[in-house]
């Protein structure tokens, strides 16, 4: 299922030999370490988070946990150089973290927000608002970004979607989330240009079957070194492999496509126009999204396009994408990924209920291969409302949270249920009324699936 690069990409990824990978890998350390010791001591660079035991005797360095610290002071570690070490002791998360994740939840929450799944709208399944005033009209008239580009998954052929949408819909490219770069404002104030991409989660039946397509299948992204010991899901390869057919409001190829291209733009003409400018590329997603986040981190980094810029996921309420080759991979290419994970979250532990990193030590060694295994840094909260099962996965209960600084739940629980009650009417009750559709005739097991997929919507539970 792998897509083949095209012509400016095989190039690209040609020339990135792995030995100046290594370097460049090297000397982002060194920066970091350097940044770090201008802001106190900070525990070395890992490729995993640390003991709860051993981040609970790390004691912060002063500066950085000053009032004073800011966002441009200590950017790299906000962005992970050093698995942000020191900055998430239990019950202590570095408040300009907290802050800076927060922001990037609000960003992500812009997608929902703006979603149109009104199915006499022109814009079925497409954004409500033209790049230029979208942000605004979701409520972040600040933002301090400007979209270049919004961004298109179409279903994958083999996803029965016909029985669960209009056919008028079949193969047509949704609206999945945004490109956009930060201002000259915003970028002084995060010390350095920022490149980022939001994605929403699962909203469509047809997205749906293909979160059920729960296989492990090899990404061969590089087309010079396809590594097929790197596994990710099926179904979230098939969402970002899958090209549009219909090209509708600028959604020509696939998501995978799209992102190569418009990133690795942005990433050479931010350099080109702003020399000795930092640049870094942000990836936030919620459930569905942040696994598409993680999966285009892994290929942009796998064919070189960030040109060394940083590569971050801020994951929130994220699922399991690959096999424990792909975290290796992704550790190896210097990818970083912050998974906010609420404790009582189902999605966070799918897929690989049974296989998976826990358990793969005590199985044959021919079956570990097909163990998922998460990537990167948990940053945990702990959240569940008995009358509101559905919220422990809502993203607006995140944000609240990580606002509220993770202590008051009954003040992140209101918020939470103001957040719910806003989209009553609008996104989810839509969302209700497209699964809820009367299916005619006879149900073969791949209706079977999506009903099942349309019952766990009902549950809120992805």
């Amino acid at each position: 299922m792998a897509l083949a690069a095209t012509t400016t990409t095989t190039k690209a990824a040609a020339a990135m030999a792995a030995a100046p990978r290594r370097q460049w890998r090297s000397q982002q350390q060194v920066r970091c370490r350097a940044a770090a010791a201008a802001g106190g001591s900070v525990a070395a660079v890992t490729t995993a988070p640390a003991p709860v035991e051993e981040a609970a005797r790390r004691v912060p360095a002063p500066r950085m946990r000053s009032a004073a610290a800011t966002v441009a002071g200590m950017w790299r570690q906000v962005q992970g150089c050093d698995d942000w070490a020191g900055l998430l002791e239990p019950g202590a998360v570095h408040p300009v973290l907290r802050a800076e994740v927060a922001r990037y939840g609000d960003l992500v929450d812009a997608c929902y927000k703006a979603f149109d799944l009104d199915p006499s709208s022109r814009r079925y399944l497409n954004c409500k608002y033209g790049r230029e005033r979208m942000l605004a009209e979701v409520g972040l008239p600040g933002a301090g970004y400007e979209i270049t580009r919004y961004v298109y998954a179409a279903p994958p052929d083999e996803v029965p979607v016909p029985t669960m949408e209009p056919a008028s819909t079949s193969g047509r490219g949704r609206w999945i989330g945004y490109v956009a770069v930060s201002t000259d404002e915003m970028t002084r104030r995060l010390g350095r240009r920022d490149v980022l991409v939001s994605f929403r989660g699962t909203v469509t039946p047809a997205e749906w079957a293909a979160n059920l397509m729960s296989s492990l299948e090899p990404a061969r992204f590089d087309p010079c070194d396809p590594r097929p010991e790197v596994k990710v899901e099926s179904g979230f390869l098939s969402l970002y492999t899958s090209a549009d057919k219909t090209c509708r409001f600028g959604g020509a190829g696939s998501c995978r496509e799209q992102l190569l291209r418009e990133v690795s733009r942005l990433v050479e003409s931010c350099g080109k126009a702003h020399p000795g400018e930092d640049v870094s590329v942000t990836l936030a997603g919620h459930s569905m999204g942040s696994a598409l986040a993680l999966l285009f981190a892994y290929d942009l980094a796998e064919l070189g396009l960030n040109r060394g810029a940083p590569v971050t996921v801020f994951s929130f309420g994220g699922p399991r994408v690959g096999n424990a080759a792909f975290k290796a991979r992704c550790d190896e290419l210097g990818v970083k990924a912050l998974r906010v994970a609420n404790v009582h979250d189902p999605i966070t532990k799918l897929p690989g209920i049974f296989l998976n990193e826990a358990t793969a030590g005590v199985l044959r060694p021919s079956w570990r291969g097909s163990c998922y295994t998460h990537v990167g840094v948990e940053l945990p909260l702990d959240f569940i409302r008995v009358a509101d099962l559905a919220s422990v996965h809502d993203l607006g209960t995140y944000v609240a949270l990580l606002k509220s600084g993770g202590g008051d739940k009954q003040a992140a629980s209101r918020s939470a249920s103001s957040t719910t009650e806003r989209r009553d009417g609008g996104v989810l009750a839509k969302v209700m009324e497209f699964v809820g559709r009367r299916r005619a005739g006879p149900v073969p097991w791949q209706d079977a699936a999506l009903q099942m997929g349309g019952l766990v919507q009902t549950l809120g539970l992805i």
